[in-house]
Order: C-alpha cells, then sequence, then structure tokens
C-alpha cells in the first residue's frame, strides 16, 4: 500500500482493531437486553455487583464459572471500555449488557439457587433479575 512494510503492518493493526471493535459493539447491540431491562440493569448494578463478587469467591461452583466471572470483575476495573463511560447512556450500558450476558450464561451453569442464595438485594431486584437473565424466579 505504502511501499514501507512498516507502515503497512501499522495500518494493517489499526484497521484489524477497529475491526474487532465494531464487531465487539455488534455483539454487544444484539446481546442487549430488550424493552426498558437495559435500564432495569443500571439502577440494579451496585447489587449485581456485589452479586458477582460474592458468586467469584464461591467455592461450591464449578470452576469455569467462578472464571468467568473473575474475568468480569477483572474487566469492569480496567479503566478502558469497549465504549468509554463519559458517552451519555452508552457508557455504562456496555458495563450493563456484558454483565447481563455474562450473568445469563452463570445462572445457567451455576443454577438459580446458587444466585438466590448470594442476592445482597431486595426480592424485586432479584425478580429483575431474573427477567435479565432470562430465568423464572419461581
Amino acid at each position: 500500500m505504502t511501499g514501507s512494510w512498516g507502515w503497512d503492518l501499522l495500518i494493517g493493526i489499526a484497521s484489524a482493531l477497529m475491526v474487532a471493535w465494531l464487531a465487539l459493539i455488534a455483539t454487544l447491540a444484539i446481546a442487549r437486553p430488550r424493552g426498558g431491562l437495559l435500564r432495569e440493569a443500571l439502577r440494579l448494578l451496585p447489587d449485581v455487583l456485589r452479586l458477582v463478587r460474592r458468586l467469584a469467591a464461591d467455592s461450591d461452583l464449578p470452576r469455569g464459572v467462578r472464571v468467568r466471572l473473575a474475568l468480569l470483575l477483572a474487566y469492569l476495573a480496567m479503566p478502558i471500555d469497549l465504549v468509554p463511560d463519559f458517552i451519555p447512556i452508552l457508557g455504562y450500558a456496555d458495563d450493563a449488557i456484558i454483565i447481563t450476558a455474562v450473568l445469563r450464561s452463570v445462572v445457567r451453569r451455576a443454577g438459580l439457587e446458587a444466585v438466590r442464595r448470594h442476592w445482597p438485594g431486595t426480592d424485586d431486584g432479584f425478580t429483575a433479575l431474573c427477567r435479565l437473565t432470562g430465568l423464572s424466579a419461581s
């Protein structure tokens, strides 16, 4: 392209990173909760973070579940996000969407009883969490 292999490599890497970032954003858009569930997810975020921390520390859960939760906590602790937090609404929505997607996976693998045992919030919050993860709260 440019005649210099160094610049071509740099342009190629930058292009690949941009395509990967766009693919991740598209995946988030597809995996996002429908309807008013995203608003509920943002409202429940403090309780969900405590839940994730408690579940990650539970040695009775399968190792794969704890690894997913630890990776989620590491992602949330990183100062770099897919969508920067200073962007109104979308900045925090990416965190809520990622948490929701991981929790769906964790709840289906660990079971609803483990999540209920560690839930720090109210019963209404737990019902909303069940809606977000696609499980029944019965």
